[in-house]
């Protein structure tokens, strides 16, 4: 039988006396031929079982099990059903309570059974269901849950479907029939593993006394008061009238309560409440760049009939903050780009592709995904955008983004494909997917882009087609009409990306996704050119991970760099090309280095693998230098992606372990909310530019320097800066010093007057805020001998959780890299200014960590540096 599903509120509602029994412990999985067997007690007995971790998948099965490791070509895990078992206690439910097993994602074609019957059939990995099964627990003995994920393979061969109308290389065309995650089903970028299993909390719940059935909070802003407004179902499970409610809210404004309307609703026992609580002076919430993420908890204060405390229902967190897609009211995404105002202040919206923190289990602990969003944070990012092509997040996941600042553009699970939205079966799953992300949505002050899907209208386009095929009634009506009606969700609505312009892909207007500079090995004044509004994807490069990360990738042959075919398949490749995106490293380590990268490889590899870890990094810090100036038409960009699905050099700025590569420094750098970087003019000479993306002002002192021969200071000049709240400056050099000193080189009356420029933002007091070099004769890469740059360190706190290594140098180090085992540097890729120290503080990898040593590398310097013991503890 099917059971009814119950109410499923969002996950972040906690009422008082809910039980919630994670049902984690005691799982097993095995793997079968496609339907094979129908019901659990014909699986039981014959198959061969291993332990399993749930939420967990196939995938991390396989790898428990010591049958498969990360870095291996993924087993098909689509070709056979899995079967995952438990067993649990639990009684059956009592007068006045509901007992509701929830299972809030399974990937993909599935069926529940629970003692033996069959109480759920699933088609999309993305729902979630609560089925009300109190009736069939058991007293007194274990009751038995097990789950089937069918094989999806041969239902993907399934004939008598109507043929799509543009076809696409990225994945297996008829997934368009499937609501599953296309990253593990996708050859080239993502090939395995696929999402198979309980990828998501399997859990009890017994509700008492009160269930919420439906909830709504919308949070906004009349001026500078804050309004929320709650419209919610509540249904009194043990027949006990429901009298009054009131609404809280309490945080950084202080605390606040407004009674609450109640009307009878629907079945006897069910009451709807709705209103409105105002709160003058509100402190807003802001991304993390541009001030305080605001927050504020709610609760609902139930009174019953009969006296006794309230029940108090908990909401989670909301804030209150403005947001629009532009400058004004008639800006057209579609024409003018999206340029994010949030509280009424442009923001440069920058950030990363999110890809799933734990790609095997498809579940990372709470401390693994705060670590990788606080990497988000510490990279200067304000934003990451979880793709089409992946599965949607967690609440916890949202919850982070809450309360770190940090913005998310959400794609709509679409991608490439043409999806057959006029299928009824099809439509309804959709339908039903769609309510439960935009519920979970409401009241989340960081969500502030909805996107109908990745690159689906591109796809059409470059088939030679309209590329009206590809906005559709999905995307064009369905998706935008559930945003706009959906409570509590105030988000940009995008349908698709890129779009916009007389074709969608081009880069100029509307959204865009650049690979100008990239794939497309475009040279780097191309980002300038190309009049980008808004990157919402873009600067794919293959990132050479640290020597962790290589050994990962080759644990037997590290020398097969470049060429070994499992060092291959952690590099990303579009579909059917002759080439992949390591040769897009090698074109601009040519270009940028003017090094030979094939004839490096062969000779030396290790430092054809330096030279690559800073290339790309680099790279990118130029790109969005050129999109962050005050006079650039662009007002964001987002680097696809951030970490790697796999051991190698992926596109990822962290590694598959979670490891920032070199790549990742030069970004975080260049994305500071505190900033200064250069761009050369060309003859009209080398422009400083200074970013305060704080809210609060800034005063400092700009200084520039010139050195000749690595080492000898030509030329200085300082200024005061006073830059208010979100504020930019532009100064050029020249006009700093006080005379022509073709800074950029581009005159060239004789040999280089200089061959390094240094930008330093510093406080009055001489602490430093942010420093930059550039090259303007070309980057120091002759190898010398450490002595000969004077280049040293030493440890200025031994304290174990965090010590701090000082680095200075008496000529111009370029690229310094800090090593150090089992920890990660807050600064590493560095250039070092002549005699001025840089301190850098190292963070453990894991807690309990202990120090042992570090040393320094550097592009031009010959070896390794050994840090020493600060001097008064040698």
């Amino acid at each position: 039988m099917r059971l009814a599903e119950a109410a499923a509120p969002p996950a972040r509602v906690r009422v008082d006396g809910h039980l919630r029994q994670p049902l984690e412990e005691g799982w097993e999985a095995a793997s079968c031929a496609p339907d094979a067997h129908a019901d659990p007690a014909a699986a039981g007995a014959t198959l061969a079982w291993h332990p399993a971790r749930v939420p967990g998948t196939a995938a991390a099965v396989l790898r428990d099990a010591g049958a498969w490791r990360p870095g291996e070509p993924a087993p098909d895990l689509d070709a056979h059903d899995w079967w995952f078992r438990t067993r649990f206690d639990a009684a059956p439910a009592a007068d006045g309570e509901q007992v509701v097993l929830a299972l809030d994602g399974i990937a993909t074609v599935a069926e529940v059974f629970l003692n033996g019957e069959r109480v759920l059939e699933s088609e999309s990995m993305f729902t979630a269901h609560a089925l009300d099964v109190g009736g069939l627990l058991r007293a007194g003995a274990p009751n038995e849950l097990a789950i089937r994920c069918r094989a999806l393979a041969p239902l993907l061969t399934v004939r008598r479907r109507p043929r799509a109308r543009w076809r696409t290389k990225l994945v297996d065309g008829n997934l368009r029939w499937f609501r599953t995650m296309l990253l593990g089903r996708a050859p080239g970028f993502a090939p395995g593993p696929a999402a198979v299993g309980p990828w998501r909390p399997v859990r009890l719940e017994r509700r008492r006394a009160l269930a919420v059935e439906v909830g709504a909070l919308a949070p906004w802003l009349d001026g500078d008061v804050g309004v929320l407004a709650l419209r919610a179902r509540l249904r009194a499970l043990d027949g006990v009238a429901l009298e009054a409610a009131e609404l809280e809210l309490a945080g950084p404004s202080g605390a606040h309560r407004a009674q609450l309307a109640l009307a009878p609703a629907g079945a006897v026992g069910t009451v709807e409440l709705h209103g409105e609580l105002r709160v003058a002076d509100v402190a807003r919430w802001w991304p993390h760049t541009h001030g305080e993420p605001a927050l504020h908890d709610v609760r609902v204060h139930v009174t019953r009939a009969g006296g006794g405390a309230p029940l108090t229902v908990a909401l989670g967190r909301t804030g209150f903050r403005t947001l629009s897609p532009g400058p004004s009211p008639d800006h057209d995404v579609e024409r003018d780009g999206l340029s994010l105002h949030v509280n009424g202040v442009p923001l440069f919206a920058r950030g990363a592709i999110w890809t799933p923190a734990d790609f095997v289990t498809l579940a990372p602990d709470e401390a693994t995904l705060r670590r990788a969003l606080e990497q988000v944070c510490d990279a200067g990012m304000n934003v990451v955008r979880i793709p089409g092509t992946g599965a949607y997040e967690s609440p916890a996941f949202h919850d982070l983004c809450d309360e770190l600042g940090i913005l998310v553009w959400q794609d709509m699970a679409f991608a490439n494909l043409d999806y057959p939205i006029a299928d009824e079966r099809f439509r309804a799953t959709v339908a039903a997917e769609v309510a439960q992300v935009l519920g979970e949505a409401g009241g989340r002050p960081s969500l502030a882009v909805v996107c109908g899907n990745s690159e689906v209208e591109q796809q059409v386009a470059m088939l030679g087609l309209d590329p009206a095929l590809g906005r559709g009634e999905l995307f064009g009506e369905l998706l935008p009409d559930a945003v706009a009606a959906a409570p509590g969700v105030d988000a940009v609505y995008v349908p698709s990306a890129p779009s916009g312009g007389e074709l969608p892909f081009r880069n100029d207007r509307g959204v865009a996704h650049y690979f100008g500079v990239g794939g497309y090995r475009r040279p780097l004044d191309d980002a300038r050119r190309a009049g980008v509004r808004f990157a919402a994807e873009c600067l794919a490069f293959s990132n050479v991970p640290d020597e962790a990360g290589v050994t990962a990738a080759l644990p037997q042959a590290p020398a097969g760099v470049g060429h070994d075919p499992r060092w291959k398949a952690g590099v990303p490749r579009d579909a059917a090309t002759s080439w992949d995106f390591e040769d897009v490293r090698d074109h601009y380590l040519h270009e940028l280095f003017g090094v030979d990268p094939l004839a490096l490889r062969a000779a030396d590899p290790e430092r054809w693998l330096e030279l690559g870890r800073a290339v790309t990094g680099e790279a990118m810090a130029e790109v969005f230098g050129e999109w962050r100036r005050a006079d650039s038409p662009c007002a964001g960009g987002i680097v696809l992606w951030l970490r790697d699905l796999v051991p190698g050099a992926g596109w990822g700025l962290v590694d598959h372990a979670g490891t920032p590569k070199a790549a990742y420094h030069h970004l975080r750098r260049a994305l500071a909310p505190v900033a200064v970087w250069t761009t050369d003019e060309g003859l009209n000479g080398i422009r400083v530019h200074v970013a305060n993306d704080r809210a609060e002002p800034l005063r400092a002192q700009l200084r520039v320097a010139l050195y000749r021969d690595g080492e000898q200071r030509v030329a200085e000049a300082s200024a005061t800066l006073e830059l208010g709240p979100h504020a930019t400056a532009e100064r050029d050099v020249e006009a700093l010093l006080g005379r022509f000193a073709d800074a950029s080189y581009a005159y060239r009356f004789g040999p280089p007057p200089h061959d390094a420029i240094v930008a330093s933002l510093e406080r009055d007091d001489g602490a430093p805020l942010a420093r930059t070099l550039r090259f303007p004769a070309g980057r120091p890469l002759t190898v010398e001998p450490p002595e000969r740059l004077g280049l040293e360190a030493h440890v200025s706190a031994q304290d174990a959780d965090a010590p701090t290594v000082v680095v200075r140098s008496t000529r111009v180090a370029y690229g310094v890299r800090v090593h150090a085992g089992g920890f990660d540097a807050e600064d590493d890729a560095f250039t070092l200014e002549p005699g001025i120290a840089h301190s850098v503080r190292l963070r453990p990898r894991a807690p309990g960590a202990t120090f042992a040593g570090a040393a320094l590398s550097a592009l031009n310097a010959r070896g390794l540096v050994r840090v020493e013991t600060a001097p008064e503890e040698r």
